[in-house]
């Protein structure tokens, strides 16, 4: 893939130049991009492509994302924290992320606590 041809978004995050993604995703991330600018005086157009994400990603995160989610409450607070390392989840506030990782280890710290 030639650099000179990638696009750019201005999230450095969805950027397939940074090297973070595998190279299927940086075909997507190009294709969306290509189209947004497509359509970048379109709203309508714009519209349905939002709509078809919000769709793929509702989808992915329903019948693939939560059943692959750890079954043990250690391991789901691991990956909780990974996650608000990692620059937090989609559609969770980072705050909200903070939160409820706290309350969480201190639900985890009583449970042990009532098992001593």
């Amino acid at each position: 893939m030639e650099q000179a041809n990638t696009p750019t978004t201005t999230d450095q995050s969805l950027n397939p130049s940074n090297g973070s993604f595998p190279a299927s995703l940086e075909e997507i991330v190009i294709r969306v991009h290509r189209a947004s600018q497509q359509f970048k005086d379109d709203p309508i157009e714009l519209l349905e492509l939002l709509r078809t994400l919000e769709r793929l990603h509702q989808e992915i995160r329903v019948n693939l994302f939560e059943p692959s989610l750890p079954n043990t409450r250690n391991d789901l607070y691991d990956l909780l924290q990974d996650i608000e390392e990692m620059g937090g989840w989609p559609y969770i506030e980072r705050m909200k992320l903070q939160a409820f990782l706290r309350n969480m280890a201190s639900e985890m710290e009583t449970s042990r606590q009532s098992k001593e």
